[in-house]
């Protein structure tokens, strides 16, 4: 009898058990139907949201925003004897950021974009009492162009352009690069710019003026921008081409990649090229000139030094609004 009185309690708890089980399954299976069908009405909201922007954004009038990158790392190492500075702490932050206005009318247009990049670095080595454990800058750029274009058509406008370029942090407009000039836009396609200005003046700010000197030439600039879906790309060509001595002549790009993961914010990569022949003989000259031996025949000028390619790159957050 009790043996018959345990199987039937143990009968009844497994079924109960079952029971609970089967109906949690089916509360867990019904809240995800509810939950795909809410996302389902959040996707068809944001792509209404998303036309009525397109909507927005093809209106006359100002249009604001920016875009960059912001990165940073910290690391601090104490009787780390596998690495050949065992006692060390190194650091760098980096900030970049590209805000524009726009202003696209029936008859003209008011384009004006800025670049930003600036970032600091460190390395400390503790057992050297000499070392310096500051922040020192180690990107420096600093770029702004403004655009205006009235239009002869859909994709040809009259257009002057001033365009200054130089650094922040340190040597504030020693050099800077001012461009004025005017000719002609062209916009064959959408999200792309060609400026084309034969007669242009490059205006060039610097202590040194027997290397850094201004002249008349032509300027060329293309800008071009992108969206699949998530992700962006941006990319910017400035170049002066010196009537007076290819030497005067300089180029600068920088291109911009990013991939938004929520509301703005995601990853973001930045990479910029640069040729500047002056600004290479002017750096050649410094080093020159702290030697403790300075031969005549060794001094830096246009005929011998190399003109390398100037690089920096840049990854971290990227932000956009």
């Amino acid at each position: 009898m009790k043996k018959l009185i345990l199987l039937t309690a143990l009968f009844i708890g497994v079924a109960s058990v079952n029971a609970q089980t089967e109906e949690l399954t089916q509360t867990k299976e019904e809240l995800k139907t509810q939950k795909a069908e809410k996302q389902a009405e959040a996707d068809a909201a944001q792509a209404e949201a998303d036309a009525l922007q397109a909507q927005i954004d093809t209106l006359p009038g100002w249009k604001f925003g920016a875009f960059g990158t912001i990165g940073a790392s910290f690391s601090s190492f104490n009787n780390w004897y596998g690495q050949g500075t065992p006692n060390n702490s190194s650091g760098n932050i980096t900030i970049t950021a590209n805000p524009y206005a726009k202003l696209d009318r029936e008859k003209d247009f008011w384009y004006t974009t800025a670049n930003i990049n600036l970032s600091w670095v460190k390395f400390d080595d503790k057992d050297d009492p000499t070392d310096d454990d500051s922040f020192r800058e180690a990107n420096d750029v600093f770029n702004v162009t403004s655009l205006y274009g009235y239009k002869l058509s859909k994709t040809l406008a009259v257009s002057t352009l001033g365009e200054y370029r130089t650094t922040l942090i340190s040597n504030f407009n020693d050099p800077g690069y001012l461009d004025v000039g005017v000719g002609i836009t062209w916009t064959p396609i959408e999200n792309l710019i060609v400026v084309v200005h034969p007669l242009n003046y490059n205006f060039v700010f610097a202590d040194n003026d027997a290397i850094f000197e201004s002249s008349l030439g032509a300027k060329v600039v293309a800008n071009y921008n992108r969206a699949f879906g998530s992700l962006k790309y941006n990319t910017n060509l400035s170049a002066f081409m010196s009537y007076k001595d290819s030497n005067l002549s300089n180029w600068t790009w920088i291109n911009s990649l990013s991939y938004t993961v929520w509301k703005g914010i995601g990853l973001g990569f930045e990479l910029g090229l640069r040729d500047n022949k002056q600004e290479a003989v002017n750096y050649a000259l410094g080093n020159y000139e702290t030697l403790p031996v300075q031969l005549p025949e060794n001094e830096p000028n246009f005929d011998n030094v190399d003109n390398d390619l100037q690089v920096y790159t840049t990854f971290g957050l990227s932000y956009s609004f």
